[in-house]
């Protein structure tokens, strides 16, 4: 098997499945519980806490654990408008963000709230005067996806912030971390962010669990109530067993990232290179300057990308036509929409994402069955 559908999720590390499995024997307690067994569930999860803190180089108490991306997007966002409505009613984001905040906009559009959705060039990358020009003394939040999860595209964060200063703006800044956080080199405290979330799974950490950052001194409210877990932000009993398993996910990377994100990087080229050099009519949707070496989306025109898909299927090896984060339709994707591409350059697209278990040899393989499949979908559309 060849699985190369990694930005959808990632296979568990042998490590992580094995502290995991350890911890449902020994430490299966209720953290919030005042007995021994409770206290050491608690002392674990401030261990993770801390792994991840230490990762992003921020401090332990700026940490909070969530079920996943979508819910720290969810909170993020919602919370920093509730709590700025009295400010004003403007938010910025982008065309190309991740459902979990497209829909959140959506829903407070709806409410009445003024949203401006930044245009992005054919990289991806959003258009600067635009944000400029775009922000108001009524603007009270800017969220940008980090990396998108579709093309791959880094955003200029930091030029970002350093518009917000310019122009005076109270405007809080959320980044969706989810494709960035463990596959790029970044700074948060460098950035200025305000808020950033990430989740274990695409990480090589278990489903369920995630985290948010919020920068000290900024305080959100939480948007589900309980027994004020989290410091009240985020109620319910803690996942003890997904947070040991993201800390251990992320204790690893710690060790293995720069080694990893240079054998993905070397993989990708190696990739585009025999790509080009064997099949005719594709296209690189993927900027290669500026962008995560995990993500490569490539167009192979007068194909369909879902016939292509399950061609590949049948020969082990796992592929996307795009996001698989929300509906499994068949609407055209957003973000290839939004670099303007044509309806035949969408039609046959494939995203392929990497992780340090591909080899030299899986590319070998993968770019001869693409090829072979790639001529009898092209036999068969254009009769």
């Amino acid at each position: 098997m060849i699985y190369l559908d990694n930005c959808a999720t990632t296979k568990v590390r042998e490590e992580v499945l094995e502290k995991m499995y350890d911890s449902f024997k020994d430490s299966f307690a209720n953290a919030s519980s005042l007995h021994r067994l409770g206290l050491k569930s608690e002392k674990i999860i401030k261990e993770s806490r801390e792994f991840i803190a230490d990762y992003l180089k921020v401090d332990s108490k700026e940490i909070f654990f969530t079920s996943g991306g979508t819910e720290s997007n969810n909170i993020a966002i919602q919370s920093i408008i509730n709590n700025s409505l009295r400010k004003g009613n403007h938010i910025i984001t982008t065309k190309i963000e991740h459902p979990s905040v497209l829909n959140v906009m959506k829903n407070f559009e709806e409410k009445g709230l003024n949203i401006t959705y930044l245009d992005v060039d054919k990289e991806g990358k959003i258009d600067i005067g635009q944000l400029e020009n775009s922000i108001s003394e009524d603007t009270i939040l800017v969220s940008i996806i980090h990396v998108n999860n579709e093309i791959g595209t880094v955003q200029d964060i930091k030029k970002i912030k350093e518009i917000i200063k310019q122009k005076e703006s109270k405007a809080l800044l959320h980044l969706d971390g989810v494709q960035s956080f463990g596959k790029i080199n970044f700074s948060l405290k460098q950035l200025g962010v305000d808020t950033y979330s990430f989740s274990g799974h695409k990480v090589h950490g278990p489903k369920g669990i995630g985290g948010l950052y919020i920068r000290r001194g900024l305080n959100l409210s939480p948007i589900i109530f309980g027994g004020n877990q989290e410091h009240g932000l985020r109620s319910g009993t803690e996942n003890v067993q997904g947070i040991i398993g993201l800390g251990e996910a992320v204790r690893i990377l710690t060790l293995n990232h720069e080694n990893e994100l240079q054998h993905v990087s070397n993989l990708r080229e190696y990739m585009i290179k025999r790509l080009s050099e064997e099949i005719d009519y594709i296209k690189i949707n993927t900027p290669m300057d500026n962008s995560s070496p995990y993500i490569l989306n490539i167009s192979f025109l007068h194909t369909r990308g879902e016939v292509l898909l399950h061609y590949l299927e049948k020969k082990e090896i796992y592929v996307s036509t795009g996001s698989a984060c929300s509906s499994k339709g068949t609407d055209k994707s957003h973000v290839l929409l939004a670099i303007d591409l044509t309806d035949k350059e969408i039609e046959g697209a494939l995203r392929m994402c990497f992780s340090y278990e591909i080899t030299k040899e899986d590319i070998d393989y993968t770019v001869k069955c693409i090829k072979d499949s790639v001529e009898d979908i092209r036999k068969i559309m254009m009769r």
